[in-house]
């Protein structure tokens, strides 16, 4: 007896023995099975030839197709005739797969195949020509069942077109025997979240808080395919400013999302400018994540008072002249106003002084014993096209015996 595929499609498997137009019986024997997985009988007026389908083979095994005189009443009557064993190894499941935008909505998938196991029937008579392997593009998006994306391959790369986040990705990975899934790639899309402070001292670090927030995929066997929101850690983010009005957007620091999807970039404050952030597109095998930004907002940068007092300390005696001064940052030239408090008409009394590269310098002489108040005024200016919020300094007491 022998065995053949009973056609270039592989569906069938073709049976084919002699005898004497006896009644027969079919088998598929297992060579470490008791008991045979199918059995067919055929009358003796019967063709000596039979097709069985594939789905009849368990698959993953080593197996020999039996045949016997006997019926299904009477038993068997002669020794079985057995093809040669062969096997129903299924396809090699696809892995390591990772896909890449080309542009204009389509995606270059790419995947890796493990070895083929070792064959321990060599050259059976079902054995078939190498790369026939067949690889199956799947994706299920949201709402929808999982849908084959484009035809079959051979190759271990294929473009799917119109493919963009969020969906999952599947190969069906199809020989003569059986299917099996692999290669799967969750595509997330993300929304950024970022939480930016209106206003921050010059020169001070700051810290932009926020979330990347994503929304994946998942599919059942049956059914459609729901989205649902996630979140991933080690996705980057990068903060963009910018310097001038209408300039281009740079980057100014950058961070990775941690347990959550969130995170936290660290920018020394300069000018006031605006801050967004971005989630970049990521990618590493089996997994997409796109890119998304939060919205922009404007830090208004406060100046920055970096010291400021009486030289040789707040007591004084009468007749002394006494220095006062202020230090800020940036080191702007400017105008500041020296106040002091009038303890009769209960207002303050400024005096104009120039401010060279920051630091503002006023002298003057008390007369009187008590207890005075003063204090810097630093007037708004502007930098980079940009307002620089002013500062009034701390109420500076002198003490005057």
């Amino acid at each position: 007896m022998t065995v053949a595929w009973a056609d270039s499609t592989r569906q069938e498997v073709k049976v084919s023995w002699a005898d004497s137009d006896a009644p027969n019986r079919i088998t598929i024997e297992g060579v470490l099975s008791t008991s045979p997985s199918y059995v067919k009988f055929v009358a003796a007026d019967a063709p000596n030839t039979w097709a069985i389908p594939v789905s009849a083979f368990p698959p993953d095994g080593n197996y020999k197709v039996s045949v016997g005189i006997g019926t299904s009443t009477g038993g068997m009557s002669s020794k079985l005739a057995s093809s040669p064993v062969f096997d129903t190894s299924g396809p090699v499941r696809p892995s390591g797969a990772s896909a890449t935008p080309t542009g204009k909505g389509d995606v270059l998938i790419r995947w890796t195949v493990p070895p083929t196991p070792e064959d321990f029937s060599p050259h059976d008579p079902l054995d078939v020509p190498a790369k026939t392997q067949l690889y199956v593009p799947v994706v299920g998006r949201p709402g929808q069942p999982l849908r084959t994306a484009g035809p079959g391959t051979t190759s271990m790369r294929q473009v799917v077109k119109d493919l963009k986040p969020p969906y999952l990705f599947q190969l069906r990975a199809q020989n003569e025997w059986s299917t099996a899934v692999g290669g799967q790639i969750s595509a997330r899309s993300s929304t950024t979240e970022a939480s930016i402070p209106a206003a921050a001292q010059y020169g001070l670090p700051i810290r932009i808080r926020g979330r990347s927030i994503l929304q994946e995929v998942v599919c059942a066997d049956e059914g459609s395919c729901v989205q649902q929101r996630t979140t991933m850690s080690g996705l980057p983010v990068v903060l963009l400013t910018q310097v001038t009005p209408h300039g281009r957007w740079t980057p100014a620091g950058r961070g990775k999302t941690t347990s959550g999807g969130h995170y936290e970039i660290p920018v020394v404050t300069s000018a006031s400018r605006p801050y967004k952030v971005m989630t970049q597109d990521y990618s590493e095998i089996g997994s997409v994540a796109s890119q998304s930004t939060s919205k922009a907002r404007l830090t208004q940068t406060v100046t920055r008072i970096q010291t400021t007092g009486f030289l040789g300390g707040a007591m004084k005696k009468r007749g002394e002249t006494v220095t006062a001064i202020v230090v800020v940052r940036p080191a702007m030239n400017t105008v500041v106003t020296f106040q002091s408090w009038n303890k009769v008409t209960r207002h303050w009394a400024g005096l104009r002084v120039p401010m060279r590269r920051g630091t503002a310098v006023v002298a003057f002489k008390v007369t009187q014993p008590g207890i005075f108040a003063y204090r810097f005024v630093i007037p708004k200016a502007m930098s980079l096209g940009r307002p620089l919020l002013g500062k009034t300094t701390q109420t500076l007491a002198l003490s005057v015996r």
